[in-house]
């Protein structure tokens, strides 16, 4: 059985997707997204691995939590889904973006659940993000930027990709559809101001969340596009000073969601790294020594990534 389906978790209605056979993985999508952004990965590996998505508590088809939505509530809200769907071998996680982060405190939590970290344009390594997802800190303008418009979600989802061809019809107009659900503006505020303010992403959840997976023995790897507008490729200097262990890789020629824009070779080094075994020791990604110096305050549409 595979497709999207619905389950109950902390008695609220869940959206999630599951496809294929053999070791389980969990796909975290980022901030304003959904599981659709791990449809290609769907069809990549669903022939070796159970593949997993879910939206997150608030977005998409998920209903909002009963409390406010923050990355320790999210990461909590993982391994309740993982009850859920019955998953008690350790999971691979794959987080892009506010995912990463979410991933990362589901590790430091629960080590026994986790079989390896795979980090996507994670949040977490920096302080520098678009103005887009800052300016949401700001009331009562944030609430007027995520007023649900065509303009704002095509100028949202262009942001996201290196090459605008990506930004298609149908992404933009699920995006909008997305963007009308009554909760989605307060869940996407909650979680934003949640994690930082004006000035950036907060420095003490950082430094509290990458202290607790420095201590992890997870195999971790680390992946960015190097024309990232949301988080900068810069931040990939920082994960490897931080997870010196972790492997790394630099998407040349790609923005904030390499998953989408360079599946097939994000798939082969998902499979690549889970299949060696994911061993210890770092093996960086030569073409990634010097990632370009994407500035972070790329202009962004309504903060739709993080």
């Amino acid at each position: 059985m595979s497709g999207h389906r619905h389950l109950t978790v902390d008695g609220r209605r869940v959206r999630h997707r599951v496809d294929g056979d053999g070791p389980p993985v969990v796909m975290l999508h980022g901030i304003g997204r959904t599981l659709r952004d791990f449809t290609e990965q769907h069809e990549l590996l669903a022939d070796r691995y159970r593949v997993h998505s879910v939206d997150l508590p608030g977005y998409g088809g998920s209903l909002p939590p009963a409390g406010r939505c923050t990355l320790e509530a999210l990461g909590g809200f993982v391994g309740r889904y993982l009850d859920a769907v019955g998953v008690e071998a350790p999971v691979h996680l794959v987080g892009n973006s506010l995912g990463g982060a979410v991933a990362m405190r589901v590790a430091v939590a629960d080590p026994a659940r986790v079989a390896s970290l795979a980090l996507v344009n994670s949040a977490g390594f920096g302080r520098e993000v678009t103005i887009a997802l800052r300016l949401l800190a700001l009331r009562p303008l944030g609430r007027l930027m995520l007023r649900p418009t065509r303009f704002a979600a095509r100028r949202a989802e262009l942001s996201l990709f290196c090459d605008p061809s990506f930004a298609t019809a149908e992404r933009i107009a699920y995006a909008l559809e997305v963007a009308r659900r009554p909760y989605a503006a307060r869940v996407m505020l909650e979680t934003a101001r949640d994690l930082g303010t004006f000035r950036g992403v907060g420095d003490r959840w950082r430094e509290e969340l990458l202290a607790g997976v420095e201590r992890l023995d997870v195999p971790t790897l680390v992946v960015w596009g190097d024309r990232d507008l949301i988080l900068p490729a810069l931040h990939l200097d920082a994960a490897r000073d931080r997870l010196p262990r972790a492997r790394t890789h630099l998407f040349r020629g790609c923005g904030h969601m390499p998953q989408i824009e360079c599946a097939q070779e994000f798939s082969d080094l998902l499979a690549g790294f889970w299949s060696a075994g994911s061993a210890g020791s770092a093996a960086v990604d030569p073409a990634a020594a010097a990632p370009a110096a994407v500035g972070g305050d790329g202009e962004s549409g309504r903060g739709a990534a993080g």
